[in-house]
């Protein structure tokens, strides 16, 4: 039986006069019609059909009337042609549907799919990336975890990457499949297109290494290895951008580009010139990866380029060559480095005027100076030396002062020639200033780093067998920084000014005095009576650990989580345990609640600290009245380290549990 004629004339009455519920249901017969294949081109002759539904689809205000008019032109899509197609794939109607992207879950879904369907017009390949937000949108889902909206807008994004534009706008919203796919596959013209859209992104660090991830860093590198000059520019400017991830500095490095780069920097070819700048940039970023130094010659390499090279390129080679010397296993490049002569090279960048060279060079010098020992002092001149001073007293960045004083603080403290020139260049006031100026000031890794330098400078100025000098750096006020960087430093700062204070009290003993002299017409006070000393202490007259209060804030540390300064720390106080008076500094740090602290250390220490706790500890159980109040706490802890510990804590602790009656004295832990 033939199917009866359609009425068109009604269909569009009530599309354009229709509320929307009435829309709903007229787009749904539409729908209908056209899935049975009653509805084409012939039924509506003036093709009228499908703008009327684009003008409501625009207009409408339910998300059931926008679904039903999408489904609707969805089905006309596949039966109508000409004129009628031309008007779905124009720019209004395709920002009608783009617009329900945005919406709820079924009405994007439908917009989507609608979009699919148009998608074999070439027009629509073409239009859709220039309506705003729509690739945007489209990654957006693709992200999203909705059954098979996601897997749909993935479908129209991978019909949509035919355009390389429509790939770059994807890019720019996250999605770098289908540039990488470029990168590897498409012409020469469009690989010179992506790597420069990579090189122009914001990237955050996350998208960087998803691209590195991705596979982005192989097709670069090529380009760079073997294309042409426009190729390899490109590609130069990508790879910088991505190599601030320390991941992807990993893959570049693995890549092997560190030769080719550096082989291009020495290159004098004019046409190449252009490209040295990018490559002494990515060298800078690469050598944050401690693989660097897989490549023995990297280093010295970079090192005779310097004098060769323009002030840029100058501050991206000193850059890497920080990164490098600063890695934590690389002592054996340091010495390379210096063998080479590293330091001597440096020593004239010392007065630079470009600041940011100036402090870079004092970078690279800092480190390069932390093994050298003697071998670097003997670089360092008079002239030399007042730079790095004039440096620490001038206007000068807190950058430039932490690395001139850092400089300074890894010089062997055993030459005296350095310590007479420093002397007299009034470094000691002029750094006790300066502490005092950044001790307040906000934590900051340059704070810190200072603080460091300065901590480690005073070791020179309070060695033990220089006892005019301790006089000195104590009449200056170094005592109250020394016990300020005990709380406020780091950990490294914290050691450093143990290790002074334990100095300063190793002299304390030679300089006591009787506690009453004949020649005193008035009796001392019982404030400067010192009863770890039995004398009459003070900071100035003998270096007083006690007198100074160093006491509770060492033990602060040892009851901290951090055990770097747990050494020097126990060596200080172990000043107050000598054979003269260790009755008395027994008592002393018992009172501050020492004891509990060196249990700590003698658990959780490393060995030298072991070794120096437990020496304390059998020295105070020695005393009755500390075996009664914490022989039981000890002994469990005793017993377990005798029984796992290392051997050479055993005669030791064999006392110790001997003062405690656990063990015999003739044990055979002695």
């Amino acid at each position: 039986m033939p199917s009866t004629a359609v009425d068109v004339e009604g269909l569009l009455v009530r599309v354009k006069n229709g509320d929307d519920a009435e829309l709903a249901g007229v787009a749904r017969e539409v729908a209908a019609l056209a899935e049975e294949g009653r509805l084409g081109e012939e039924d509506d002759d003036d093709g009228l059909l499908v703008p009327a539904l684009l003008a409501r689809l625009a207009a409408a205000g339910s998300a059931e009337a926008r679904v039903s008019v999408m489904a609707a032109l969805r089905r006309l899509a596949g039966c109508v042609g000409g004129e009628s197609k031309e008007r779905l794939a124009s720019i209004e109607a395709l920002s009608s549907i783009v617009r329900s992207l945005s919406r709820d879950v079924d009405e994007r879904g439908e917009a989507i799919a609608v979009l699919l369907d148009l998608s074999d017009i070439p027009q629509v390949r073409q239009r859709i990336g220039r309506i705003k937000g729509c690739i945007v949108m489209l990654v957006t889902l693709r992200n999203a975890h909705e059954s098979g909206t996601n897997d749909d807008a993935e479908k129209l994004l991978h019909i949509l990457s035919s355009n390389p534009q429509n790939v770059l706008l994807m890019a720019e919203a996250g999605y770098f499949r289908p540039l990488i796919h470029y990168l590897k596959e498409g012409s020469d013209m469009n690989k010179v297109l992506m790597a420069t859209a990579i090189s122009k992104m914001f990237l955050s660090e996350h998208m960087k290494s998803s691209l590195g991830e991705d596979g982005v860093i192989e097709p670069l590198v090529q380009m760079f290895k073997y294309g042409n000059l426009e190729a390899k520019h490109s590609a130069l400017g990508a790879i910088r951008n991505l190599s601030s991830s320390l991941q992807n500095a990993e893959l570049l490095i693995n890549s092997g580009i560190t030769g080719p780069l550096l082989q291009l920097l020495f290159s004098v070819t004019s046409a190449l010139m252009t490209l040295r700048e990018p490559a002494s940039a990515i060298l800078a970023a690469i050598a944050q990866s401690e693989r660097i130094l897989l490549y023995k010659d990297v280093a010295p390499q970079m090192l005779s380029l310097l004098n060769l090279s323009s002030p840029v390129i100058q501050l991206h080679l000193l850059r890497a060559l920080i990164s490098i010397s600063g890695h934590k296993n690389a002592k054996r490049t340091r010495s390379k480095i210096r063998q080479n002569g590293g330091v001597q090279l440096l020593l004239p960048f010392l007065t630079e005027k470009n600041v940011e060279i100036k402090i870079a060079a004092l970078d690279l010098t800092f480190h390069l100076s932390k093994d050298s020992l003697q071998e670097l002092a003997e670089q360092f001149r008079e002239t030399h030396l007042d730079i790095l001073v004039k440096i620490i007293s001038s206007p000068t960045s807190r950058d430039e002062k932490a690395a001139a004083v850092g400089i300074l603080s890894n010089l062997p403290v055993t030459d005296k020639k350095i310590t007479e020139i420093l002397t007299r260049a009034n470094l000691l006031p002029i750094l006790i200033s300066l502490f005092e100026a950044n001790i307040t000031a906000s934590v900051t890794p340059q704070r810190m780093r200072l603080l460091e330098g300065i901590a480690g400078v005073f070791i020179r100025f309070t060695v033990t067998w220089d006892k005019k000098l301790q006089s000195l750096a104590v009449g200056c006020g170094v005592v109250p920084c020394l016990i300020k960087l005990l709380t406020e430093g780091s950990v490294d700062a914290k050691s450093k000014a143990a290790t002074s204070l334990a100095q300063l009290s190793q002299s304390t003993m030679a300089l006591r005095k009787s506690k009453s002299p004949r020649w005193l017409c008035v009796p001392p006070s019982a404030e400067s009576y010192c009863i770890v000393h039995s004398c009459q202490c003070t900071v100035k007259g003998t270096f007083c650990l006690v007198k100074a209060g160093a006491v509770k804030p060492l033990l602060r540390i040892l009851e901290g989580e951090e055990r770097e300064a747990d050494v020097a720390v126990l060596e200080a106080l172990a000043t107050l345990m000598q054979d003269e008076i260790w009755e008395n500094g027994s008592r002393v740090i018992e009172k501050a609640s020492g004891i509990h602290a060196l249990l700590r250390v003698a658990e959780a220490g490393d060995l030298s600290s072991q070794d120096k706790a437990i020496w304390m500890l059998e020295r105070i159980f020695r005393l009755e009245s500390h075996r009664e109040r914490y022989g039981e706490i000890a002994q469990a802890l005793l017993i377990d380290l005798a029984q796992k510990g290392d051997p050479s804590l055993k005669p030791m602790i064999g006392k110790i549990l001997a003062h405690l009656e656990l063990l015999q004295t003739q044990s055979s832990y002695f």
